[in-house]
């Protein structure tokens, strides 16, 4: 809720500070800028001499009858549609350059602050509303560095062009042409504050659209198998419906003002044709004067347009800077030290010290946990869902950071530890394993070109990943479809185990990794295991008891905290919760077997 409330009032008409921080996005393009606003100058003044050549044309060659002046007039003419064609394209240009350069800046630097963002940031915020700003937001700063920022300058000196020429040729007849302008300030006042408002509620239902979209795209699989889909399909119609109705809203005030301006147009024309009317009966006005302020006022209410369109693009803008802003400064990042602790060579000795570790502050998921794993021991966790055995998991990579208590890798507390570092000493084995869009082998080295294909085979091969790889039709370089779609849950498993072995981590950590896999590829996998365990630190998450048996400990957690730790004898003898939690999966599994 709160961050819908957040999309109804963000989004300010003009904010000098955002502007601020966006204009330094041109400074490294500022020989562009000023070669651009150039342009926008010459863009400006040619389009503004041609009304004062027809004055001269009509007052000094037709109406005379000088046919041959005419011809040098038209001439003249001539050369500045030339000019003012070729100025307008490097104009363009130019500013589509500086535009697509700032975007790309906005675009790398959003993509790396997103990627040091801590998990706490993606608990809490829909993705959808992530890829937003990273997509439609960018779009919306890009129309204001191309076609507003700069090109303002052209409709701004055009009008004081034509201001220019207008009073050198006749300052009462100016005054009157431009007795409408009060009204027209008055009703870009009201047609601002009314697109503005409708603004906010257009991106209010975009966002809420695309995480609507997102979510349940990637949960299609539950959508199907409960046979959701109208439900959904009158959600997403609702949302849909709301998105448009914002929208319309928004085009009735530009489908009112336009037309407004156009019809204040015509008024000021006819009125500069009745007053020049009685001037030129006195003598005192020219019908080229006439000819060229009639250009003139064409020529005036079409930069008037190009502002009012250029305030929308700002204000889309200011929404959307004020949202990529906010997100480049969340701070829910986990910091690490000015000056970390160089690491040697890893051991792989863990130290868990009266850890206290809450997700959200005051609601502790682990609580005062403490242990040591040796540097190349095997280490089990057990426990119900929800006793904190992923958590333990979670503070030891340092995805969060822990309230209380310290944890120590080969005596050093790793908070001190750069957490880059830190985790190239890792490697994690997951239950849902991620596969990106690719290859075989660029989900395996994930894109270190140090990591050869002879390296990429010897870890498949160790892992049994080798077989099946070798029967895909392009094999290692067999394109991958998001998320690993065309591959079997046990395939996907492997590759994830090839990719830890390729990786040859101090420390392992299997969380849940083969709980989802068949018998015989679990099987396979702890024939794998086995290997990669070898002269490794390693920490392994199991619902099934029986895969984790040669531990050289077992840890047994229990609502956060740590009840029981000993080898699986130990805890057999001391008939705790483990010995509970063995007696009910050995039961359970005689009824699969006998039903079997």
């Amino acid at each position: 809720m709160a961050e819908q409330r957040e999309e109804e009032v963000l989004g300010k008409a003009y904010d000098a500070k955002l502007m601020k921080r966006l204009l330094k996005y041109i400074k490294p393009y500022k020989g562009y800028v000023v070669a651009a606003i150039i342009f926008n100058i010459l863009v400006s003044i040619l389009p503004a001499i041609r009304p004062l050549l027809t004055k001269i044309a009509i007052d000094k060659y037709i109406i005379p009858k000088d046919y041959n002046g005419l011809l040098v007039i038209i001439g003249i003419l001539f050369a500045t549609l030339v000019i003012n064609a070729i100025v307008q394209y490097f104009l363009t240009y130019f500013t589509e350059l500086v535009g697509q350069k700032i975007i790309y800046d906005i675009r790398i630097q959003l993509f790396s602050h997103v990627q040091k963002l801590a998990l706490k940031y993606f608990d809490r915020t829909p993705i959808g509303r992530t890829v937003t700003r990273v997509t439609n937001d960018v779009d919306a700063l890009n129309e204001m560095f191309s076609s507003g920022v700069i090109t303002v300058f052209s409709d701004v000196f055009m009008l004081i062009w034509i201001l220019i020429f207008m009073l050198s040729m006749s300052v009462g007849l100016t005054i009157v042409t431009l007795a409408v302008i009060p009204i027209l300030f008055y009703a870009t006042f009201l047609f601002r504050k009314k697109v503005r408002d409708e603004y906010r509620k257009v991106r209010k239902h975009l966002a809420r659209l695309n995480s609507y979209m997102q979510e349940h795209v990637t949960g299609m699989n539950v959508v199907q198998i409960f046979a959701k889909e109208k439900e959904e399909l009158k959600q997403f119609s609702s949302i849909n419906d709301d998105f448009k109705t914002a929208n319309v809203k928004s085009v009735f005030y530009y489908a009112v003002f336009f037309p407004f301006v156009e019809l204040l147009s015509a008024i000021s024309i006819s009125l500069m044709i009745w007053f020049a009317s009685g001037a030129i009966i006195k003598g005192t006005l020219t019908f080229g004067d006439l000819a060229a302020f009639i250009m003139y006022m064409e020529m005036f209410w079409r930069p008037i347009r190009d502002l009012s369109e250029k305030y929308d693009i700002l204000q889309r803008a200011m929404a959307a800077s004020e949202r990529i802003f906010n997100l480049l400064d969340d701070k829910t990042t986990i910091d690490d030290v000015d000056k970390p602790v160089l690491l040697q060579k890893v051991k792989g000795k863990i130290e868990f010290k009266n850890v206290h570790f809450a997700y959200n502050s005051g609601d502790l998921v682990l609580k005062n946990v403490s242990f040591d794993i040796n540097p190349g021991e095997t280490v089990a966790i057990v426990g119900a869902t929800g006793a904190g055995k992923t958590s333990i998991i979670n503070i030891l990579t340092r995805f969060y950071d822990i309230e209380k208590g310290i944890i120590l890798l080969d005596g050093i507390d790793i908070r001190k530890l750069d957490a880059k570092v830190l985790r190239s000493h890792i490697s994690l084995v997951l239950q849902d394993v991620f596969l990106f869009s690719g290859t075989i082998k660029s989900n395996i080295n994930l894109g270190n070109e140090k990591i050869v294909d002879e390296q990429i085979m010897e870890a498949a091969k160790t892992v049994g990943a080798h077989k099946f790889i070798s029967q895909l039709p392009n094999g290692y370089d067999e394109v991958v479809k998001e998320k690993g779609a065309t591959l079997s849950v046990g395939q996907k498993q492997l590759i994830s185990f090839a990719r830890a072995l390729t990786y040859n981590p101090q420390i392992l950590i299997l969380d849940e990794a083969t709980s989802s896999v068949d018998t015989e590829t679990e099987q396979l996998i702890q024939h794998a295991i086995e290997k990669l365990l070898v002269g490794r630190t390693s920490i392994v998450i199991a619902h099934r008891l029986s895969t984790i048996q040669n531990a050289d400990k077992i840890l047994v957690m229990h609502k956060g905290e740590l009840k029981e730790i000993g080898t699986h004898q130990e805890l057999l003898a001391k008939r705790g919760i483990y010995y509970k939690l063995y007696q009910l999966q050995y039961k359970d599994q005689e009824v699969r077997q006998s039903m079997s």
